[in-house]
């Protein structure tokens, strides 16, 4: 199995669980009060997350472009993340997984732009 298979399952694994505790945690409806979000943008999150799992998983088995297409949007998704933690003044190690899975995910883009 290659470098690129194995981050795109690990980065789609790691969305759907994160997407559906989005929508249906309450840890998750706490943390987003505390980023200072409605509930609207908590929803919208989830489902950004779910489709962008999806969309990595299955682009990549079947059509690269809507691949490269969700790790963009899960890369531009964890860096307004990330800049809802600065601006929160979170500390870095609560800041990191936002700012780990947007240079991730843009790392996937990086490596599907050759296929499409």
């Amino acid at each position: 199995m290659n470098i690129l298979k194995i981050l795109i399952l690990f980065i789609g694994i790691s969305f759907l669980f994160y997407g559906f505790g989005c929508l249906v945690s309450n840890k998750m409806k706490d943390e987003f009060k505390r980023f200072q979000l409605s509930n609207f943008q908590r929803k919208l999150t989830g489902a950004l997350q779910i489709l962008g799992s999806l969309g990595l998983i299955f682009g990549y088995y079947f059509f690269e472009m809507i691949a490269f297409l969700a790790a963009i949007g899960l890369g531009i998704l964890m860096l307004a993340g990330f800049g809802v933690r600065l601006k929160i003044k979170d500390k870095l190690i609560q800041s990191f997984p936002s700012l780990f899975f947007a240079i991730l995910n843009l790392y996937v883009a990086y490596l599907l732009f050759e296929f499409i």
